[in-house]
């Protein structure tokens, strides 16, 4: 039995995704425009209106309906499925996938992906990846769930603006945070974002986010990692990279590198860095 993997757009993949994955578009609304976001609303378009708008943008979670029929299509096809979703503390994505789920009983597992953007998109590609290994729907949902607490996604951000407009800080303090060139260090645990510490100027972010790392298991270069950024160009990145070089060059010529899109966002703003990457095993 084939399988399918079904994600929504919140894991940015990007448009060329691999086959086997299907991508659901959430609804980005600009004022009174409404866009699907990766279908009639590019990343780069995404930033475009971010950046010249002064309301901030939000997004819809993908109803039943729209599982419900790209699970159908999938099952009608031969495969079960394995729908991989954005956390559900973030979003009724997840249980939208869950009540459509309920019709195809034995042939579609939902698994709550506890993270989003580029940290969600690594558990897609790591799905992908053990259902080329032969596992049935059910083991690899099984697997996956053992899997997706060494997911890891932080980022530094560049600008408390979007913050601020989207009223996650005051004015007051977007404002000194401004003045002070403060850059937060954020990240998705259990499923939340969490803020895990500032920094002053994009030198000391970029070390606050290199010691982050280093607070876990380390990164397993086995499974997929992924850097990501927000905004039209990838330069705070590429500083990013050479500040951060200790943690790579010894694993990988290659660090595969990709855009956030509009669910992270629309919050970060552009100019953060991202990095989500699967811890090492714990030793038992």
């Amino acid at each position: 039995m084939n399988i399918r993997i079904i994600t929504d757009s919140a894991s940015d993949l990007p448009r060329s995704c691999p086959p086997g994955i299907t991508v659901l578009p959430m609804t980005v609304t600009f004022g009174d425009e409404q866009f699907r976001d990766g279908v009639d609303l590019s990343c780069r378009q995404f930033y475009e209106k971010l950046i010249e708008g002064d309301a901030l943008p939000t997004t819809s979670q993908i109803n039943p309906a729209q599982f419900e029929d790209a699970f159908r299509q999938a099952v009608e096809a031969g495969e079960d499925v394995v729908a991989v979703v954005l956390s559900s503390k973030l979003s009724g994505t997840c249980q939208s996938a869950r009540i459509a789920a309920e019709s195809f009983p034995g042939r579609v597992f939902v698994v709550d992906s506890e993270s989003a953007a580029i940290g969600q998109q690594i558990l897609v590609r790591r799905a992908l990846a053990l259902a080329k290994q032969g596992l049935t729907a059910a083991d690899l949902a099984e697997q996956l769930e053992r899997e997706k607490g060494d997911v890891c996604l932080v980022a530094l951000l560049d600008t408390l603006e979007y913050l601020k407009r989207g009223g996650r800080i005051s004015p007051s303090v977007a404002l000194v945070g401004g003045l002070l060139s403060v850059k937060p260090v954020i990240a998705v645990e259990h499923g939340e974002v969490v803020m895990l510490g500032k920094a002053r100027g994009s030198k000391n972010g970029n070390n606050l986010l290199v010691q982050e790392i280093r607070k876990t298991r380390g990164v397993d270069f086995d499974r997929p990692y992924l850097l990501g950024y927000t905004g039209l160009e990838d330069s705070l990145l590429q500083k990013y990279i050479a500040d951060s070089a200790a943690l790579w060059e010894a694993h990988t010529d290659t660090l595969p590198i990709a855009a956030v899109g509009a669910t992270i966002g629309a919050h970060a703003g552009p100019g953060a860095v991202a990095v989500a990457f699967f811890q090492r095993p714990s030793e038992t």
